[in-house]
Formats: structure tokens, sequence, C-alpha cells
């Protein structure tokens, strides 16, 4: 994991209860886990993975610009995309499961991939992504009408 170069965190009014629900929803596992002096949420910190790729920080609500969605009214300001490599209908399937709202199930885009949306149990915004076929640029310009500007998509 030492080439990632970005890494999201989110805050949780309950990290550790979100540790175990993104684990039991989306198959995220812990890599890293801090627990806060004396039980202390808004100083711990957690990282997880999944697939033994990518990491996103979880940690608790530790000041007063910091928030989840829960404690806003909702309110998003990023949506944290994934990339899955197996049945993405299985894996929407098992997020509502585990309480996940859909906002919107799988769908082919035109780009090539298998996408659902969700909101989490506090509310943050989530897209899964599986790669189903190869598209080419001219292709997927085609699909929508619009050019499209990419370094490495040919």
């Amino acid at each position: 994991m030492d080439d990632i170069t970005f890494v999201p965190a989110l805050a949780y009014r309950d990290p550790k209860a979100a540790l175990d629900w993104l684990a039991q929803a989306f198959d995220f596992e812990v890599t890293m886990a801090i627990d806060g002096p004396d039980g202390d949420s808004t100083q711990c910190h957690y990282e997880m993975g999944y697939e033994g790729r990518g990491r996103i920080m979880i940690g608790g609500e530790w000041n007063e610009s910091t928030r989840s969605p829960a404690s806003t009214g909702g309110v998003n300001t990023t949506n944290t995309h994934v990339e899955v490599t197996r049945d993405i209908d299985a894996h929407c399937e098992q997020a509502r499961t585990a309480g996940a709202q859909i906002v919107m199930g799988p769908t082919d885009q035109f780009y090539g991939d298998r996408v659902y949306r969700c909101a989490d149990l506090e509310g943050h915004h989530w897209t899964f992504a599986m790669h189903v076929r190869d598209v080419s640029r001219t292709e997927a310009e085609a699909a929508i009408g619009q050019p499209i500007h990419a370094k490495n998509w040919a």
C-alpha cells in the first residue's frame, strides 16, 4: 500500500461500530487500529482495506469541522469510490442486507463498469464499481455525445 497517493478519511459518531458494519456490509478489513485513551473516540485512528488493496481511514468526530453526515442532517461533501473484483450484484445485496440504503442499484455504465451507490449506517455515500467490459474512448464519446479528455484512455 506504499504507492497510494490519496487516502480518504471518514468521521463517524461511533467509529468502532462503523468498523464492524463496514466489514459486514462491504467486506472491508481492519488493517490498523489505534483506540483512543479510555475509549475516547475523538482520539482513535483506524484504517481499513478491501481485498488487500486500498486504504481508508476511519475516526471519530474529533473537532467542530470533522463530522459524520449523521451529525449534519445527512450532508455529504464526498463520495468514496471502491473498485470490486467479484460479483457486484452480490456485493450490493450483502450491503443491503447489512442495512445500507441503496441509492442506485447495480447498473451498467457507458464506460464499461457496473456500478451501484449506497449510503452507510451514518449516511456516508459510497460507489462500488466492477469492470465488466472494455470500452474505447471513441465508443464512450459516442455514447454520451461529448469529448472525453483523458491522458491514458485509448
